[in-house]
Formats: C-alpha cells, sequence, structure tokens
C-alpha cells in the first residue's frame, strides 16, 4: 500500500475504527489462525546451512510489507535487532515516496541481526519462508503490489547464497506451496534503513486494520509453529536507541 493509504490512517479516529475491526476479526477468529493469503507454511529446516560463528550476523530479507517482516523477527528468539528499510537500489533513492513508483529497484526489506550460536542463518531463513510472508507472490503480497514488495533475499556473501539457493531447492521439493518459489536471491550491495515512522509499526499500532489483517496472524503463526523460538517481548528499535 502507498503513503497516503498506510500513513494516514494513524490519525485518531480512524485508529478507533481500526479498534472496531481487531475486535470483529478477533471474536469470528480470523486474527492468530492464518494470515491474509492463507496459513502458514509448514516447512522442514534446511539441510544445508551455515557452521556457527562467533559474533552477531545480518540477515536482509524482503517480504512484502516491512511493516509484518519486521514484526515477525522482532519476537524470535536470537534477534538483537530488526530494522524496517529498503535494499536492491541506490542510497540516492532509499525513501519511501521513491520506493513506491516500484522504479527505484529496490525492495521494502529488513536488516536482521542475529547471534548464530543462538538462531542459525538457515533458521532465520525457515521461519521467513514459513511464517513472514508467502515466496510464490510475484511482486507482490497480500494486498500490496509492485517490484518494491517482491520477495528476496539479499546475501552478503557466498556462505548465505548458498544455504538460500539450497533452501530454495530443498523448499521446492517438499509440495507445502501451491506453486514454485520466486524468491530471488541477490548480492547484498546495501540496506538503507527505512523512515522513523516505519520502525516497530506493527507493535506501536496493534490495532491498524491492515496490521490485524496481514500481520498479527503471522506473530501468532511463529508463536504456534516455533514455540521453541518465539518470544513475547519483542526487541524494538526505539528500545535500542534509549
Amino acid at each position: 500500500m502507498r503513503m497516503a493509504a498506510r500513513i494516514r490512517d494513524i490519525r485518531i479516529p480512524l485508529l478507533l475504527a481500526g479498534a472496531l475491526v481487531a475486535a470483529g476479526l478477533a471474536a469470528s477468529g480470523v486474527v492468530g489462525t492464518a494470515r491474509a493469503d492463507g496459513e502458514a507454511f509448514v516447512i522442514p529446516p534446511p539441510v544445508v546451512d551455515e557452521a556457527a560463528k562467533s559474533g552477531p550476523e545480518t540477515a536482509v530479507l524482503a517480504g512484502g510489507c516491512f511493516w509484518g517482516v519486521q514484526g515477525v523477527f522482532q519476537h524470535v528468539k536470537g534477534v538483537s535487532r530488526a530494522v524496517s528499510g529498503y535494499s536492491g537500489g541506490d542510497a540516492s533513492t532509499a525513501q519511501y515516496s521513491v520506493v513506491g513508483s516500484g522504479r527505484t529497484g529496490h525492495a521494502e526489506a529488513v536488516a536482521v541481526t542475529f547471534d548464530p550460536k543462538v538462531i542459525s542463518y538457515g533458521e532465520i531463513l525457515q521461519i521467513y519462508f514459513s511464517v513472514a510472508h508467502d515466496p510464490t507472490q510475484l511482486n507482490r503480497q497480500g494486498p500490496d503490489t509492485g517490484t518494491q514488495y517482491r520477495s528476496a533475499i539479499f546475501a552478503k556473501d557466498a556462505a548465505q547464497r548458498k544455504v538460500a539457493e539450497a533452501y530454495v531447492a530443498q523448499l521446492d521439493k517438499t509440495g507445502a506451496y501451491p506453486a514454485k518459489i520466486v524468491t530471488e536471491i541477490a548480492p547484498l550491495k546495501g540496506f538503507y534503513p527505512a523512515e522513523a515512522y516505519h520502525q516497530d509499526f506493527l507493535t506501536l499500532n496493534p490495532t491498524y486494520p491492515y496490521i490485524v489483517y496481514n500481520d498479527l496472524p503471522k506473530i501468532e503463526n511463529l508463536r504456534k509453529l516455533f514455540p521453541d523460538r518465539y518470544r513475547d517481548k519483542p526487541v524494538l528499535v526505539s528500545d535500542a536507541k534509549s
């Protein structure tokens, strides 16, 4: 969704309307049971994974609107930081108003910093392919369309690329998805943090209708499918700054 559709609704009257939507969806059993585009995908862990490393590692992942992807990984144990931003284009065009044109090469992405002694890169990808988004949707995700919403893994080195490519090949053979995985695997050329109002958006706006329908179910699916990986208190960008 574009700026006018996504940000202007933060105004108080529409947040109140969002609360009513949230209550109605919760009563009907929609919230926390399925993603807007279907159930979470139950998939095996990667056969090929990185060896345990010392020190933090970062995975840059795109899977539609970064609000939900960031929110998911903020609830994952071993993740110390998840920042919404842009990757795939130049620094000069890494602004929301420009990226929304779909002509910058950027995708809305999230830089996930994690401790590989707690959770591996492959396990980060398992969550990404299972609950964070639908990797079979080409240049779109749920209600959002355009190349800026594409499924993409931006690998920072050959080791990450090897794990990602092997996992996509493995998952395509499982039959867990309704169609072939279309996730782009590209070298990481740069990551540019998004504007402050995009950070921690899911946590700060839990009754916003877009979040209620598209993203809160992802958090619940994370809790149900990965109980050993889930943490209730998210790690927020704002907490790190404070």
